[in-house]
């Protein structure tokens, strides 16, 4: 027997019986009680680890200055060159020196050839030879000496050549070109780029907090609005109370292009009880009042339920604690 499916009545029960399965599919939460931290949310800023100052090693007049507040540099970029006229009059004056010391060693050697030719000859003694030999070794070392002098005097102008001790990025430059410094004057300040999250944390909370504890960090403060949070973890807590804070390092990631002493928002754990937290888009919200759809068994049945706040656990990122309304053991099912 042949059916017709092209009837308007046959064609509504065929869209039910292909959309039954898809509403059978309804994702649905059982509801648990879960262990919460309660958070307090601190001030941090972007500090640095290291703080490095790059210092001059030869005294003069800064010729050139190569860097400016907020400029990343590497380790070994040349910052700063500190010039110093003497050192250009020393260097030309022994230049000269050396080339008189050349040009001496220079007639020694050929006196010493020619006195070893006319020996072979039987023209000189062996006393002029000795004579001869030692008026070379004595002009050569006096070219060797002056040499080094100069070698020494060259590296001094080198080492005017301020250099970056590490990678980061440049806080402070306290002197301007044609400044005069001396020799370990500072030149320029560097944040190495291992930056650290510095928390200032009341007094009462600290007994809370120790190394390796979890702290989150919203990640509209470190500019990316991508993720809800972002956690940290605490390396070290400074054993001093000031002012009725305490202070406690966190390594954080994404703080890279942050400034030095910006200040970020940061949770901190204040004590842990049990509680129910179900994800944020299983409640309705209407005409004021929230509820949630409770799965029984004869179907699904809207309960109102009193939210409180929002909370950030690492497998629920929009999680919203249930004051009131469910118990653990409720499957919900999601509107």
């Amino acid at each position: 027997m042949r059916r017709n499916l092209g009837h308007p009545l046959n064609l509504a029960l065929l869209l039910s019986l292909i959309a039954s399965p898809l509403l059978a599919d309804t994702p649905t939460f059982a509801v648990e009680e879960k262990s919460i931290i309660d958070e307090k949310a601190v001030f941090a800023t972007v500090e640095s680890a290291n703080v490095v100052p790059a210092r001059v090693r030869t005294g003069g007049t800064i010729a050139e200055l190569r860097v400016r507040q907020g400029d990343r540099v590497e380790e070994g970029q040349v910052l700063a060159i500190v010039g110093d006229q003497k050192l250009g009059l020393q260097i030309q004056a022994q230049s000269a020196q050396v080339n008189a010391a050349r040009a001496q060693m220079d007639v020694a050697r050929r006196e010493l050839e020619r006195g070893e030719q006319l020996i072979k000859e039987g023209f000189a003694t062996k006393a002029k030879l000795e004579q001869l030999r030692a008026a070379y070794e004595v002009a050569a070392n006096t070219y060797k000496s002056l040499s080094a002098q100069q070698s020494v005097t060259q590296q001094q102008q080198t080492e005017g050549k301020v250099l970056a001790p590490t990678a980061g990025r440049i806080l402070t430059v306290p002197v301007t070109a044609g400044s005069v410094v001396m020799p370990g004057d500072t030149i320029a300040t560097l944040a190495e780029q291992n930056y650290i999250l510095r928390l200032s944390i009341p007094e009462r909370h600290a007994a809370h907090i120790k190394s390796g504890d979890t702290v989150r960090v919203d990640n509209s403060e470190l500019g990316n609005a991508d993720a809800h949070s972002d956690y940290g973890t605490i390396k070290l807590v400074y054993p001093k109370v000031e002012n009725g804070r305490v202070q406690a390092d966190a390594t954080v990631k994404g703080l890279g292009d942050y400034f030095v002493g910006g200040r970020v928002r940061v949770w901190i754990g204040s004590g842990e009880r049990v509680a129910i937290v179900i994800p944020a888009d299983y409640i309705t919200t209407r005409s004021g009042i929230d509820t949630a759809g409770l799965k029984t068994d004869g179907g699904t049945s809207d309960i109102p339920v009193q939210r409180g706040h929002a909370r950030f656990l690492p497998d629920m990122p929009s999680g919203i604690e249930i004051l009131s309304g469910l118990k653990p053991g409720d499957v919900l099912e999601h509107p």
